[in-house]
């Protein structure tokens, strides 16, 4: 059975869509799911296996970007995507979707080229031999911001 893209109503049929690999709100997100009726879809490949009761689990064969392109062949105007891929987050922009990063901040089309421009400076630096700094160890005020701000996305 071949899975199609769906146009969604922000009001009517929105889903939430995870970018489970390594994503540290999955339960978070799908408990929120549960508790506004909405259909929730965790994506990975075959690396990691979740299995989480009130959400489907797509498993994509494991390469570079299977989930990323997998999410974007399924998302629809006003759903949610979890990621904290700029460049997903990007693409789902271009499908009117809402991306929403692990610690609460919403993409936008204001504020997503800043975010790509960063991205890819880091990268030049990495490539040259450089070090960046990697991220600080996760806090529960970080899961509260994230929850807070997917409850305002979804009411």
């Amino acid at each position: 059975m071949q899975e199609t893209p769906r146009r969604s109503s922000k009001l009517f049929n929105m889903r939430i869509l995870i970018d489970a690999d390594g994503c540290p709100v999955v339960d978070l997100t799908v408990k929120l799911a549960k508790k506004y009726g909405i259909e929730c879809t965790i994506l990975c490949d075959t690396s990691h296996e979740f299995d989480r009761d009130g959400a489907k689990t797509v498993v994509v064969e494991k390469g570079a970007d299977s989930v990323d392109f997998k999410i974007v062949n399924l998302v629809g105007e006003g759903d949610i995507v979890v990621t904290q891929d700029y460049g997903l987050a990007a693409m789902c922009l271009a499908r009117k979707a809402i991306p929403i990063s692990q610690n609460g901040l919403v993409y936008t089309d204001k504020n997503i080229d800043q975010l790509l421009f960063t991205r890819y400076v880091s990268k030049k630096i990495r490539n040259a031999g450089g070090r960046m700094k990697g991220p600080s160890k996760r806090t529960p005020e970080q899961d509260k911001a994230f929850e807070a701000a997917l409850e305002r996305l979804i009411k």
